[in-house]
């Protein structure tokens, strides 16, 4: 594993490349940690954390989905690759298309999961949630918020009762410095115009139980990205920490099967 400047981005395994976008919120660790392992064993996987995420300070002036593009694409650079697969998940699912968009002859193909084009109206309504407990400092009110809308009902009801309050507490600790801010590129992208134009092998993986980001959002992608492949997790929004094997498995099926 190796350290690259920029986005600070971790680098691990060999051979072809595989760079991973994370989602709001979130970071490399929290959201691919626990499959960072199985892609790595044939793969050269790249891992940056977005500003405000991880070890990479917030940045100056506002963040733009364009903006993530370019240090994601940065940080491929930088580690040598010239093309790669895009894994994005949530907001990483808006940088992934971008991605291809701009670079469509370094982009040999994608899987999104829990994603989507443009927020819906219920997404905007989360985010707004997600903004004023952010702004007013409650990030006891902020774990609650994920706690619901994150995960999935049999995930969440099946923490015991005697340690909902360390569950709630470890959310509350882990809100990057950089959330409020990434949440706010969601609520600003339609990425619906570049669908179309997509031609890598893609596949979209909705998180069926998912009230954050509705599947019907995953459904929408797979039906206007040509040829794109469509698989469902029975879990919330965080399917590395509901189903992280059943996760790892759709996405290695499909690069093998795909020779990415």
């Amino acid at each position: 594993m190796t350290q690259i400047p920029a986005f600070a981005t971790t680098v691990h395994g060999s051979g072809p490349g595989l760079l991973l976008a994370h989602g709001a919120g979130g970071s490399i660790e929290g959201n691919y940690a626990p499959i960072i392992p199985a892609l790595a064993a044939h793969h050269t996987v790249v891992a940056p954390d977005y500003p405000g995420s991880g070890a990479t300070p917030r940045q100056d002036g506002p963040l733009t989905l364009d903006g993530l593009v370019d240090g994601v694409v940065a940080a491929a650079d930088e580690a040598g690759l010239d093309t790669f697969t895009l894994l994005g998940y949530s907001l990483g699912t808006l940088v992934s298309v971008r991605t291809a968009a701009r670079y469509p002859d370094r982009v040999r193909g994608l899987v999104l999961t829990a994603g989507l084009a443009r927020p819906d109206n219920r997404t905007r309504s989360s985010l707004a949630i997600w903004q004023r407990l952010l702004a007013a400092g409650d990030t006891e009110g902020f774990a609650h918020f994920v706690a619901l809308s994150g995960f999935g009902e049999e995930f969440f009801n099946g923490v015991p009762e005697r340690e909902v309050q360390a569950f709630l507490q470890l959310i509350a600790e882990g809100v990057p410095a950089g959330a409020a801010e990434q949440a706010a590129v969601v609520g600003a992208t339609d990425n619906t115009p570049h669908l179309a134009g997509i031609s890598v092998p893609t596949l979209v993986i909705a998180t069926l139980q998912d009230t954050l980001v509705a599947p019907s959002n995953s459904r929408f992608l797979a039906e206007h990205i040509p040829g794109a492949e469509y698989a469902e997790l029975d879990t919330g929004h965080i399917p590395m920490a509901e189903k992280p094997r059943e996760w790892e498995k759709l996405i290695l099926d499909f690069l093998a099967r795909k020779e990415l």
